[in-house]
Formats: C-alpha cells, sequence, structure tokens
C-alpha cells in the first residue's frame, strides 16, 4: 500500500513490528496518534525510550527492575524459604495479580526446548542451583506452562535439585495442558498456587 507521506509510511512499518498488530491496526494506530496532542505523544515515547534504555534484569531473580536488585526481591516482608520457578516476566505478572503468592521469584528467561535449540545453558539455571544452595530456600515451586516444554525443563531442574533439603512442588493442575502460564484467569492461578502438590506426586499422575 502506497502512502502519501514517506514519515507515516514508516511510523506504520515500525508499529507493524509489535506482535500481534498488521499493517491495518498499525495504520489505525498511527493515525490514532496523529490526532493526540503532541505532548501526549512525546510523552509515550520517552516512556518507551526510558523502558529501552533505562530498564535492567534483578541479578538475583532476573525479573524486571529499576535498580539491581528488583523491589520484590529486596521486600522484607516476602517469604525468602519459598522461591517459585517461572518462564518468564510475564509469569510473574500473572502469579503477582492473584495476590496469593508471597514468596520469591526465579525467571528463567525461556524453556529447554530442543526444537528451537534451546538449551539448559540457554536459561538462568545454574544461577538457580548456586542460590538455592545460598539462600535459605525450604520449599522451590515449579510455575512452569503445561506443555512438553515446560514439562522437560522442571524435569531438568528437579533432576539437578536432587540432594538438597528441601520440598519441590508444581502448581495444582488447574490449568489445561497444554496452557500458558499466563493466558491464566487470576482464580485458577490462585488456586493452582495454593493447590500445589509435591512434584513426585505429579510424576505419577
Amino acid at each position: 500500500m502506497q502512502h502519501s507521506s514517506k514519515v507515516l509510511e514508516n511510523a506504520i512499518r515500525e508499529i507493524a513490528k509489535l506482535p500481534g498488530i498488521g499493517q491495518r491496526t498499525a495504520l489505525r494506530l498511527a493515525l490514532h496518534m496523529l490526532r493526540q496532542e503532541k505532548e501526549d505523544i512525546h510523552q509515550f515515547t520517552e516512556a518507551v525510550n526510558h523502558l529501552v534504555d533505562d530498564v535492567i534484569y534483578c541479578s538475583k531473580c532476573h525479573n524486571i527492575s529499576d535498580t539491581e536488585i528488583c523491589q520484590i526481591c529486596a521486600d522484607p516482608k516476602r517469604d525468602a524459604s519459598l522461591l517459585c520457578i517461572v518462564e518468564d516476566i510475564r509469569d510473574v505478572l500473572a502469579i503477582e495479580q492473584t495476590s496469593q503468592y508471597r514468596g520469591l521469584y526465579h525467571v528463567l528467561g525461556g524453556l529447554i526446548s530442543p526444537m528451537e535449540g534451546i538449551g539448559p545453558t540457554d536459561l538462568n539455571i545454574s544461577d538457580l542451583v548456586g542460590r538455592i544452595q545460598g539462600d535459605e530456600v525450604k520449599e522451590v515451586i515449579f510455575a512452569l506452562s503445561s506443555n512438553m516444554e515446560g514439562d522437560t525443563t522442571t524435569f531438568y531442574i528437579y533432576k539437578k535439585l536432587e540432594g538438597l533439603e528441601m520440598n519441590v512442588s508444581t502448581i495444582a493442575r488447574g490449568l489445561a495442558v497444554g496452557d500458558a502460564l499466563e493466558y491464566a484467569d487470576e482464580i485458577t492461578l490462585g488456586r493452582s498456587l495454593q493447590q500445589r502438590v509435591p512434584y513426585e506426586q505429579s510424576l505419577k499422575s
């Protein structure tokens, strides 16, 4: 599609790079921004620039943070004996919205997937084991998606943790098999956390 403005065309092309945004939606968004006050759009672009330039990852749990240690890890009111292992940052946000969990997190940054060339060394697994050995973790909770990649990753980490004195549990299967954690509703996800089961028990089901 040819546009009368190269500036508009460039904006549409960049907006369309966002996930789930096609050319028509990108055009609507670009035209919508043109109708807004310039100050509002400048605030928007400034926020995006700060997102790219200033956001860092927590050196402890790998969650998004503004400082070296994120607010969750630094909160003395959180239960440091509970460590919930999740795939990515979206899962932390989903669990936090349930208000049913007050422990800490460890973000893997993905799942083991040989088909996609993702192995254990590509994830935040090695420092997870070191973190558990160094901290007073009494229970590790696996909260990974219930698909083949999630199950493979869970089992791999479980074998890595063998010999360490702690409880290892997994969220209850209130989630449908194959579902991603981030898409679960708050009630289902909250109940899955509360009704978690020993990981060994989940292997038998």
